[in-house]
């Protein structure tokens, strides 16, 4: 029974570190289709992101894909890394994935976000890679 309650934690920690891993490929490899199977299907995610990207609305996943599509093209990744104690506990089985941004922008300027992802399971899942979803994504700027 207590190897049964062991794999059963090992596998609830494996879960739910494979959302924030592909979180950061994405973002470190500039890559919105690493990001596009953690989307929500056929329901809205909000979208808040300070200056200098300044966008804030719900969009449907196609949609926020081509939103992140066009901001690696002009915003690219300089450093992509988990804050200390990245991930908190949210309600009902959500927790939010905290991590530090930097990007540059055509220009060379160098911006710095705190970006904020809340995750939770999806809904009808029949994978453990398809465990996670993103419900939300906020930033705020890093001084």
């Amino acid at each position: 029974m207590l190897q049964l309650g062991f794999g059963l934690v090992s596998l609830l920690l494996s879960l739910t570190a494979a959302a924030p891993d592909q979180i950061e490929r994405a973002f470190l490899r500039n890559d919105p289709y690493l990001l596009y199977s953690l989307l929500p299907r056929g329901e809205a995610i909000g979208i808040s992101l300070p200056a200098p990207i300044s966008f804030s609305d719900e969009l449907s996943g196609e949609q926020a894909f081509f939103l992140f599509q066009k901001i690696f093209r002009t915003h690219t990744t300089f450093e992509f890394y988990p804050e200390t104690n990245p991930l908190r506990s949210a309600r009902l089985g959500r927790y939010i994935f905290k991590a530090r941004w930097s990007f540059l922008d055509k220009a060379g300027n160098q911006s710095v976000l705190q970006i904020f992802f809340l995750i939770r399971p999806r809904n009808g899942a029949l994978r453990p890679s398809d465990f996670w979803e993103i419900a939300e994504i906020k930033a705020e700027r890093h001084y």
